[in-house]
């Protein structure tokens, strides 16, 4: 498995990187498939964050901020 490509701009065209550390984004990878860089918060919302949302021990819930999502729509397939 291995990323192809980024989905929108990169973190540092959306001001949304320190350079520092790490950064969030959204990579289609080599089976079609979807990775997500962000922060994990499954500690402080819960495995259960909706009444039919759960995270299984095996996944994280990670935030990305809304301009990374924003700027990946145009790159996100309709199929």
């Amino acid at each position: 498995m291995r990323a192809i490509r980024r989905l929108g701009s990169t973190p540092q065209e959306r001001g949304d990187t320190t350079a520092v550390s790490g950064s969030p984004d959204i990579l289609e990878l080599d089976d079609g498939s979807f990775a997500v860089i962000g922060t994990d918060i499954t500690g402080q919302i819960g495995i259960q964050p909706l009444e039919n949302a759960r995270c299984a021990a095996d996944e994280r819930i990670v935030r990305i901020s809304r301009a990374t999502l924003i700027a990946a729509k145009n790159d996100i397939p309709d199929r």
